[in-house]
């Protein structure tokens, strides 16, 4: 037993041209000793897990190309042209379809149309229809010899026999058959004998059935493409070009492959960031749409987190690189969407059984029914024309089709609206979810230290004493020390601050204007002879009671001011918690802060349960306790402590960019600070889900109705090509209606918060203690 580490590879695969394709290669891999293999019609891709111990990465693509078809190991050129080669496969597509459209319509009118038979016209038609069964349906018999050659049967086996059956049988009526020798007849003017029947022709229906499939493979093509538009468009986004600053402060352009860790680089207003960095010179608005999904710009200054392909709104930005390449987070969001495309959905796998054996299955029963209508006495053309609509009828692409191009429309979409769903399987723990555990710190609340209230003594000016305290504590580090600079700072410039001492876990001193402050305990300032009057610990007093920290000022010998912090709630959280409640889940409020605190934040926003006062480390102990209860949960939370409850979680959603733990630790990422996405990410995953069902629902409900219609005599292969390629052509554009969905944090209008840098994920909570 090999103990090398288990490697992923995810191979381009060319030549599929349905489900039963990609079925038949996922059996050929996971034969190979040590792969497991999954393979997405959808996406053209297979994702292969094998121990690199035991198998090559080589024999993966030769045992794919054993079973007729093309692969290659990831190349390292650009995606782009990878597009190109499809964009050129489009094309070929294209060309067949119009030269089969120009040559069979005419033959379809003339059988038809009484008006425009003429002596012989049959032999025109033939003349028409040969290329077009011979050429432009070209790739329809070149992958069936292919698969024929592997003793293997698909789709297109189905099509080559069928249109091909159609041609062959029109030539043994034209040349040897009843019709055939009265034309001849009629063409040396001898009068055929009465009673003659004419066997029937079917020149037009191989034309029109290769038209029509042709019609439905290129469109088909063009959807597919645009159901993964989402997702090469999120590729694009990076810059291309960078501009280096060198150390003598000179500027070069280079490929942004070059860019390397730590290199500095410019962004002017409009451009694009590179890559993933610190801020070292400059402020500005960034806008973060394409990662968060988010219209409101946010504010960068030196010291800020930026991500590479967000673009730079505003001033003149001097960037220190700490990501480059596949770990800048538009690659990780890249690669988490594509991830989720190319896995399966527990949906699928009855739709994999089936298509598995469905050609089989369906030539076995275009013979049957053409040997019991034979059987029964009907003519050869009857029993001909139903086994034929059978072959063209049956349509595995539709079961093929209904999961991944669900997956990647409603991935794709989640992606651009900053809601990453990390694989199929999210989506059926999205349905059965009744309970939505909501971490209280960063997630309901901003995660920071905002100044709430400013209580002075009698003949203080409030405006005097937050500028000197202020001032004071802007020398700070404290998070109470800062919220209350902030707030200062906001209101106008500070004063110089002389002789700062630190009192550690008690407070700050120093002088300011003159003044001696001393900030911080009561305790610290009784050191100093300064008392609390009862106005101002009353105020301390209530701000403790209700779970807020409360720091006192005095100067010059008196207590003069109370100031109170708090982490606020966020602005669209309250909407949040009542969008979570529309969707029938139950909001639990989950803290380390203490009950107090914890109930109020719960009342502001609409939540009635609250788990208070638990460590980080029992957040996941809190979870099984409530699925032991028989509650399907989902948690939200943000950064590295809440990583194990994310995990126990039946379904796990991380907040804001948030760290690596935490993300891999949930199921789906919601980029965006707002949490109202992990409403919006819910909605969306179950409508991904519904979508899934309702193609499943309609591919095999199409193939259970039409097979039996078609072997009763009720369609003749004409309509039976044009509901084959209604069909596919309605499963996925059923599942491009997903790009349709909304954000109702867009759809409501309201200002989104801004995305915070994962340097902020897991805030601090401030005690009172300095």
């Amino acid at each position: 037993m090999s103990t090398t580490a288990i490697e992923r590879v995810e191979l381009p695969i060319t030549g599929m041209t349905c489900a039963s394709c990609a079925n038949r290669i996922e059996r050929k891999l996971n034969k190979l000793e040590g792969v497991t293999a999954t393979v997405n019609y959808a996406t053209e891709k297979a994702r292969v897990e094998f121990d690199p111990g035991t198998v090559a990465p080589e024999r993966l693509v030769e045992a794919v190309e054993a079973a007729g078809y093309q692969a290659a190991l990831p190349s390292t050129e650009p995606a782009s042209a990878g597009a190109a080669v499809e964009q050129d496969d489009t094309v070929v597509l294209r060309n067949r379809l119009i030269l089969a459209a120009v040559l069979s319509v005419p033959a379809l009118l003339m059988a038809m149309i009484p008006a425009l038979q003429f002596d012989n016209f049959q032999w025109l038609s033939l003349n028409l229809v040969t290329p077009v069964v011979l050429w432009a349906a070209w790739p329809f018999h070149k992958a069936a010899w292919a698969n024929l050659k592997h003793g293997a049967a698909t789709m297109d086996t189905l099509i080559s026999v069928g249109t091909l059956a159609a041609w062959l049988w029109s030539l043994y009526a034209l040349f040897l058959g009843d019709a055939g020798m009265n034309d001849m007849r009629m063409a040396f003017d001898v009068i055929p004998n009465p009673g003659e029947g004419a066997d029937q022709i079917y020149l037009e229906t191989a034309g029109i059935v290769t038209t029509f499939l042709l019609a439905g493979r290129y469109f088909e093509a063009k959807a597919k493409r645009r159901a993964g538009a989402a997702l090469t468009a999120l590729l694009e986004l990076g810059a291309k070009d960078v501009a280096i600053l060198d150390a003598d402060g000179s500027e070069r352009s280079v490929p942004v492959e070059e860019l390397t860790i730590g290199d500095r680089f410019v962004v002017r207003p409009g451009e694009k960031v590179a890559s993933d960095g610190i801020v070292e010179q400059g402020t500005s608005a960034v806008d973060m749409s394409m990662l968060t999904g988010e219209s409101v710009p946010v504010e960068v200054a030196p010291g800020s987190e930026i991500a590479g392909a967000t673009v730079n709104a505003g001033g003149r930005l001097i960037v220190r690189a700490t990501k480059v390449g596949a770990d800048t987070a538009l690659a990780q969001i890249a690669r988490l969407v594509e991830d989720a495309q190319t896995g399966k959905a527990p949906v699928q796998r009855l739709a994999d059984r089936i298509s598995g054996v469905f050609v089989p299955v369906v030539i076995v029963l275009s013979l049957a029914t053409l040997g019991f209508w034979l059987g029964t006495g009907e003519s050869a053309s009857f029993a001909f024309t139903a086994a034929v609509a059978v072959l063209i009828i049956a349509c595995p692409c539709a079961l093929g089709l209904a999961t991944p191009t669900a997956l990647m429309v409603g991935t794709g979409r989640g992606a651009q609206l900053g809601l990453l769903i990390k694989g199929p399987e999210v989506l059926e723990s999205t349905r059965r979810v009744d309970t939505v555990v909501l971490d209280k710190t960063g997630t309901v609340t901003t995660g920071k230290m905002s100044l709430v209230e400013v209580t002075v003594a009698d003949g203080v000016d409030r405006d005097k004493a937050l500028r000197l305290v202020g001032a004071l504590e802007h020398a700070s580090e404290h998070p109470i020390a800062r919220a209350i600079a902030a707030a200062a700072a906001a209101e106008g410039a500070l004063p110089a601050v002389e002789g700062f001492t630190n009192r550690g876990g008690l407070g700050v001193e120093g002088v300011v204007d003159g003044h001696a402050l001393i900030v911080g305990r009561p305790a610290l300032l009784a050191d100093w002879a300064m008392h609390l009057s009862p106005e101002l610990d009353a105020a301390r007093r209530a701000a403790e009671a209700r779970g807020q920290p409360a720091i006192a000022a005095g100067w010059d010998g008196h207590a003069t001011a109370v100031f109170v912090v708090a982490d606020t709630v966020k602005d669209s959280s309250a909407e949040a918690v009542a969008s979570l409640k529309a969707l029938g889940l139950r909001p639990v409020l989950l803290t380390g802060d203490n009950e107090t605190s914890a109930r109020a934040v719960a009342a502001e926003v609409g939540i009635d349960e609250v788990i208070a006062e638990v460590l980080p480390a029992d957040k996941a102990d809190v979870i099984r306790g409530l699925q032991a209860e028989g509650r399907v949960l989902a948690m939200v939370g943000d950064g590295v402590n809440d990583a194990p409850a994310l995990a126990q979680a039946d379904l796990g959603l991380s907040i804001g960019t948030g760290t690596d733990v935490a993300i891999e630790a949930s199921d789906l990422t919601l980029v965006s600070g707002d949490l109202r996405a992990a409403a919006d990410a819910i909605r969306l995953s179950r409508a991904t889900l519904r979508t899934i069902k309702q193609n499943l629902a309609w591919a095999f409900g199409y193939n259970v109705a039409a097979i039996p219609l078609a072997a009763i005599g009720l369609l003749n292969p004409v309509i039976a090509s044009l509901a084959m390629v209604f069909s596919s052509i309605s499963v996925v554009s059923n599942a491009l209606r997903l790009r349709r969905f909304k954000a109702q944090r867009d759809a409501a209008g309201a200002t989104a918060a801004p995305a915070r840098s994962s340097a902020h994920h897991t805030a601090a909570i401030a005690q009172p203690g300095r």
